[in-house]
């Protein structure tokens, strides 16, 4: 396992988070605009929630700023040097990292559930609830949908999928978390809609 980071001596922590870039089993590369974003929000740090898959994406990541990550279901990649989950400590709040999918039992009764009631986060949040102690930010990924959700004292983020989302609306996107004194607040930014040319990008 990774060190866990720290930014306790921080009044005031900005954390670009991503999640299911999929380079390259579905995308060759990352989607064109997310590094510039990264930048322009000035990120002192990058959290990955999983689905990663090659480990130049974190390599490519890292030059913007530290990166910590965890593995998701399709990240053989990781099998050997990634956790399915970590505790992170920034800006004086505890911050669970995860994908989401929870174990194997949990992942196939969802596939289930979702051909017979379609996508409901209700059910990834009771998943997540239940391996929770205090942490008061919650972050995941593997839905490929964004979600900020305030929840029983908790913040729960899902950035999205920085490749691809779902669906004729679906869009790619990335969330920001800001911490400051002892705070935290995020926001989901969009990137824009690229077509792909088989698994290259290309603008609209």
């Amino acid at each position: 396992m990774l060190p866990d980071i720290s930014l306790e001596n921080s009044s005031k922590v900005m954390v670009g988070v991503i999640a299911d870039t999929h380079v390259p089993d579905r995308v060759d590369g990352l989607h064109p605009d997310l590094e510039d974003i990264l930048r322009s929000e000035k990120v002192d740090a990058i959290l990955h929630a999983g689905d990663i898959s090659s480990p130049a994406v974190l390599k490519q990541l890292e030059q913007i700023a530290p990166v910590f990550a965890v593995r998701g279901n399709r990240d053989w990649a990781f099998r050997n040097t990634l956790p399915w989950s970590r505790m992170l400590n920034m800006g004086g709040l505890r911050i669970l990292l995860t994908h989401g999918q929870g174990g194997l039992g949990d992942y196939l009764v969802d596939k289930i559930w979702y051909l017979l009631d379609g996508y409901r986060p209700e059910r990834y949040l009771k998943l997540l609830e239940r391996r929770l102690r205090d942490e008061q930010v919650v972050i995941f990924g593997h839905t490929h949908r964004s979600l900020v959700l305030e929840r029983d004292g908790r913040l729960f983020l899902n950035p999205g999928s920085a490749a691809f989302g779902i669906g004729k609306e679906g869009q790619p996107s990335v969330g920001i978390l800001q911490i400051e004194e002892g705070k935290a607040a995020a926001r989901i930014v969009n990137l824009p809609k690229i077509k792909q040319n088989g698994r290259s990008w290309r603008n609209f």
